[in-house]
């Protein structure tokens, strides 16, 4: 084997063994995600309150990367911060089985915190796997951990269905409590595997070859602000799975022990979607993003605004559609676009505003949703819209 293919290898190995971590935390926070509407629900949250607090955990899971990427940049302590950032966030899910009743505070603070220790580890984790992926396509790369990110997404609200239903409690809350408790099992199996995949590959930036000087820096151009817009567009206008979830169960759509299923359905088809689009992206760049972000527009007219179950699934998986693209294509243009010495830092630029952006969303969405469903929907799609006439419109200009 000669070293190229030495290298293209490890590098391979690599990215699958972080998929591999990140099934395992997947598993323990995604498993958690999906029924964390219904939950707040039971102990006291309203629908405006849940949108709030989940738009508050993606805002601070995304704007505190504006402080956690370029501290990773300066200091060049990646596996420091993503070691802390992954032990704080998967240790939050299973503390969740001991929220007494009337304790939607207490909940969502634990929801915040694995939030913001996402955004401690996320730019560094990212910058790692951007190295390994620039030997097989960062597209290709990016779509690869998705896949595995998402299968661990999948498998954790298929755990909290299975606990739901063979750990039945006297009451609601209590089930959920068990189910969050069996949790801690891929949560520690998660630390133990990203010590492991620290000590094997301490250092994961081998792997890019191009070089470059330190002191080049990453400009904003308009085609990237464009991007940005329309990425922030995308985000204010889709609605966090929180509320889906709520309205699934309020409304009597599904039986509350199978609400997590349609979570892990939503999750398998944004590992597919990842994929798939992720692949296209390296082919066809973002005009992959304009063909899934069309996709997905329509998914709040079917998980919003029909009483029949088959109707609200297919918004589901045009809901997951939209946000498997959305996870390989954004960080696969980012990889892109910013210098290797500057990638932590542009990760958690490009992140920041992101969340912002899906924070504001986030709350209004869920204000309109106890208001008038339809003008929430409406709001949904036309944000979705715009956002895919941004793409456009930055498509041109780098051809220009």
């Amino acid at each position: 084997m000669s070293k190229k293919e030495k290298i293209g290898t490890g590098a391979l190995s690599f990215i699958f063994i972080m998929g591999i971590v990140s099934l395992f935390s997947d598993m323990t926070h995604e498993g958690a995600r999906s029924v964390i509407g219904p939950f707040l629900s039971l102990t006291g949250a309203s629908a405006s309150t849940i949108g709030f607090v989940s738009g508050l955990g993606e805002l601070c899971g995304y704007s505190l990367r504006l402080i956690s990427g370029p501290l990773a940049d300066r200091s060049g302590k990646y596996w420091t911060l993503v070691i802390v950032g992954y032990t704080l966030q998967v240790l939050a899910v299973p503390l969740l089985a001991i929220v007494p009743e009337n304790g939607w505070v207490v909940a969502s603070a634990l929801i915040i915190m694995e939030r913001s220790a996402k955004a401690l580890k996320k730019p560094a984790k990212n910058s790692l796997v951007s190295f390994a992926s620039s030997e097989i396509g960062a597209g290709k790369g990016f779509a690869y951990m998705e896949v595995l990110d998402q299968l661990g997404a999948f498998l954790g609200p298929v755990i909290i269905f299975l606990m739901s239903y063979l750990a039945k409690s006297d009451s609601e809350i209590g089930t959920y409590h068990k189910a969050f408790a069996i949790l801690i099992v891929p949560a520690l199996i998660t630390i133990a595997l990203v010590i492991f995949s620290w000590r094997k590959y301490p250092h994961p930036e081998v792997f890019e070859k191009k070089s470059e000087s330190n002191e080049e820096k990453f400009q904003i151009r308009l085609p990237f602000v464009l991007f940005m817009m329309a990425i922030s567009l995308f985000a204010f206008g889709f609605a966090d799975f929180s509320l889906i979830s709520l309205h699934s169960a309020v409304n009597g759509l599904f039986p509350s022990s199978t609400i997590s299923l349609l979570y892990a359905l939503a999750m398998a088809v944004d590992a597919v979607a990842a994929l798939v689009f992720g692949s296209l992206y390296d082919k066809i760049g973002l005009k992959s993003l304009v063909v899934a972000t069309i996709l997905s527009s329509f998914f709040p007219f079917f998980a919003f605004l029909s009483n029949k179950p088959w109707i609200v699934i297919l918004g589901i998986v045009l809901w997951g559609v939209g946000m498997g693209a959305e996870e390989s294509i954004m960080k696969s243009a980012v990889a892109s676009i910013v210098p290797k010495n500057m990638r932590s830092t542009g990760f958690g630029v490009f992140e920041t505003v992101f969340g912002v952006a899906w924070f504001l969303g986030s709350w209004l969405l869920g204000v309109l949703y106890d208001r008038n469903i339809r003008v929430m929907v409406i709001v949904s799609f036309v944000s979705q819209i715009l956002a895919i006439i941004f793409y456009l419109i930055t498509i041109r200009k780098e051809k220009e």
